[in-house]
This record gives C-alpha cells, structure tokens and sequence, in this order.
C-alpha cells in the first residue's frame, strides 16, 4: 500500500527501558514514542505546545488504538510516521505507522480535542492559526473501533496506587503514556508468559491529578480483557487489551509511511 502526502517521521531504537521482563516492547513504550513524533510533527505544522500556550488552549488526548502487528523487541530500531487528518468540529484525528526495516509491525490511530484552558470547552479547529494551511492527509491505516467497554458494576478490584507527580506531564495530570504500565500490572507473570499484546485500546475520560488514588478493576470477556481505572469509583480510564501466542503470529506486512 503506497500512501502520499505529509507524514513526519522519527527513529527510535528499542532499549531495555522500553521493554519488559521478556524484553519485548511495552505498550507504554510505543504510546510515548506515538506521542513523541505527535508533538513534534505538531509543532512543524504550527500549533504544538507552544503554539497553542501563548493561546491559552491545549490538545488532549482523549483514545488511542493499536495494533501489535508483530513482535517487536529490545536492540530493534522503530521508524514511527504520523500525520493529522482532517478535524471533524471538534475532534481531532491522528494515524501512525511503525516499521522495522521493510516491515510495518505496528499502527495507531488517536482522537484528541483541543480545550480552552481556562474554561475547559472544547475548541474547534479554526481556533488554530495554522488550521487553514494545513497539509492534512486522509487515509487512514486502520477502521478504529472507538468504543471501549464500560464496567459498571462487574470487574474485580485488582490493586491500587497513588498518582504521583513523576506520573505528570506539562498540564499536571497523569500523562496518557502511564496508564498502559498502570494497566499491564493487572496480569500477572503466568498470565503473560505465553503471550504478548495484539492489540489495544484506551480512552482517557477524566484527567487524574497527583495524589489522587487510583484503583483498578477487571473484566475478562471472550474477546480480551476489559479494564477500569476509578478515583473514587468514578472512571478515568479504559482500558481494552488482547493477545495473541506466539504460534497464532501472521505473515509480516511491508511498512507504509
């Protein structure tokens, strides 16, 4: 599959620190290299962060999906393209591409809003000077299922923890990245041994502050393992997550940029 048009694109080795106790990557470790190549390719086209802070408005994240297309391991070097399509009033749209080489072993896709700071509306995207020139690029590297389950009153409590500030980006809230740890602590050891994640999804519904609990809940279906992060026992974040062994692994594809 050919594809045209901007796209910003960034390597990244894997290292230890980005993987787990197999040394493969974790979730949270490709999310930051997503939102890594996300600010920058913002602040190319002009409302990054501090395009849009002198503004009073920021962009936040608000789902993530992911496809786990292969594995991907310590020592192997990720190129990570991305590029914003068009917005739709008020939501925000961004693809991303990771490849190994020729092979393409992982895609996202993300929605953000961009909010006024100081009254927490949501803006549209005309509120962006540098909206109108924009080189958006409409095609897409997935057909994303946005919807995430919702707990009510199942799942099983699993742990606890406390938000510090470690756990913070720039708007002094948990940054989107720590959840995916946060969440990948609900299996355990044996759980995992025999696996990796095929893909997954997380939507960010409330934002978490440093200091405020947070407690985790767990759901499996037939599908994959439905998970919930409650400060108070309101939800802040979903979580949707599969996995595939490895004799169930598919041809490699080639990478798209």
């Amino acid at each position: 599959m050919i594809m045209s048009g901007y796209s910003f694109e960034k390597s990244f080795p894997v290292l230890y620190g980005d993987c787990n106790y197999k040394d493969e990557i974790r979730p949270s470790a490709l999310l930051s290299f997503a939102q890594e190549v996300a600010g920058q390719s913002a602040d190319e086209l002009g409302f990054g962060y501090n395009d849009t802070i002198g503004d009073r408005c920021g962009f936040f994240i608000t789902t993530t999906c992911c496809e786990m297309i292969s594995p991907i391991r310590v020592g192997d070097v990720l190129q990570v393209s991305t590029w914003p399509l068009t917005p739709r009033h008020c939501i925000f749209e961004r693809d991303y591409s990771v490849g190994k080489g020729e092979e393409t072993v992982s895609l996202l896709t993300s929605r953000w809003c961009l909010v006024d700071l100081d009254t927490n509306k949501l803006l549209p995207p005309e509120r962006l000077k540098a909206h109108a020139n924009c080189p958006y690029r409409d095609e897409r590297v997935m057909s994303p299922d946005w919807s995430l389950p919702k707990l009510r009153g199942d799942g099983k409590e699993v742990y606890s923890v406390q938000a510090r500030l470690s756990h913070c980006d720039h708007f002094r809230h948990v940054n989107n990245t720590k959840y995916a740890d946060f969440f990948m602590d609900c299996f355990s050891e044996e759980e995992l041994e025999e696996k990796r994640v095929k893909s997954f999804r997380i939507s960010y519904v409330k934002q978490v502050k440093a200091g405020e609990k947070l407690t985790f809940y767990r759901m499996d279906t037939g599908e994959g393992t439905a998970l919930e992060a409650r400060v108070n026992g309101e939800a802040t974040t979903r979580f949707f997550v599969s996995f595939i062994r490895a004799d169930e692994e598919k041809p490699k594809l080639k990478h798209i940029c």
